[in-house]
């Protein structure tokens, strides 16, 4: 059953727009109103990998067309997808193209606009809850605290050939950024570890690995920057993964609210060592 939305002045998704919607990280309680506005509306939905089953089905009158990409495995071409939006649009469509996240963080949303705005298609941009922040949150790591950081970089852990990113100051970020989070940065983790550390990092910095995030599959693993490549291969995780670095980390023994909320204990309601009340902060 599609649930109903709130008494509000919902936006028409009209013929020949597209509407270029995040989904959120996983869970379908993240999806936003917007988002499921769009659903409720769509006669064609053009969604990814990492988009479930539970938000799709709450859009039964619409077509679906799978264009997921996933590193290594078959995945339709980038401009084909972005001219199949073209032509869906052009057919007079509803169009609802979903992605996992937020459509303009590292989710080639910014192509896709661009190509469609070029063919002179209308859109629409549905914003969504990114996985950086939510994926986080849900393993208990805040991304910002004012006792550990004042800036946080997200950056992408491989480039549009799936290799390492070159094009990345790797060394400006060690030096500048508290908290970096990596999105799709797995594979290429012991390469970008190594070179945090020549940068500067400490090696026994704190590492978090979450993965399926939002999800009942969801696992977090703590590790440092000099083991997390092995710690990961040894815990056998897969892909799709959000890696924080930096102190942040620390935080998750007093907030796994997730682990709380099973019955068990805060590891520890200090692990910053401040020695004070948190709300003296």
């Amino acid at each position: 059953m599609t649930p109903e939305l709130p008494p509000n002045d919902w936006p028409e998704l009209q013929r020949g727009w597209v509407w270029l919607c995040g989904a959120g990280p996983g869970d379908p309680g993240l999806l936003t109103l917007h988002g499921l506005n769009a659903l409720r509306q769509a006669d064609v939905i053009v969604y990814d990998a990492l988009v479930g089953e539970a938000i799709l089905d709450w859009a039964p009158q619409a077509e679906r067309i799978y264009a997921g990409k996933r590193g290594g495995k078959p995945s339709a071409k980038q401009r084909d997808i972005s001219l199949r939006l073209v032509e869906l649009a052009r057919a007079g469509k509803r169009v609802l193209r979903l992605k996992g996240g937020d459509p303009f963080v590292f989710g080639r949303g910014g192509e896709e606009a661009q190509t469609l705005v070029q063919h002179g298609v209308p859109i629409r941009i549905v914003p969504g809850i990114t996985a950086g922040i939510a994926g986080l949150a849900y393993a208990g790591i805040p991304v910002t605290h004012r006792d550990v950081n004042q800036s946080v970089t997200f950056v992408t852990g491989h480039d549009a050939s799936g290799a390492a990113p070159t094009a990345v100051d790797w060394a400006g970020i060690a030096r500048g950024s508290q908290v970096i989070v990596l999105y799709m940065g797995m594979k290429h983790i012991g390469q970008i570890a190594a070179q945090l550390i020549a940068a500067g990092r400490r090696p026994s910095e704190p590492v978090a690995v979450t993965t399926t995030a939002t999800l009942d599959g969801q696992r977090t693993i703590e590790t440092t920057l000099a083991n997390c490549e092995a710690d990961i291969a040894a815990a056998g995780l897969e892909p799709p993964a959000i890696i924080c670095i930096g102190m942040a980390v620390a935080l998750r023994q007093a907030l796994d609210w997730q682990a709380q909320a099973a019955g068990e204990a805060p590891r520890d309601l200090d692990p910053l060592d401040r020695r004070r009340p948190a709300e003296s902060a």
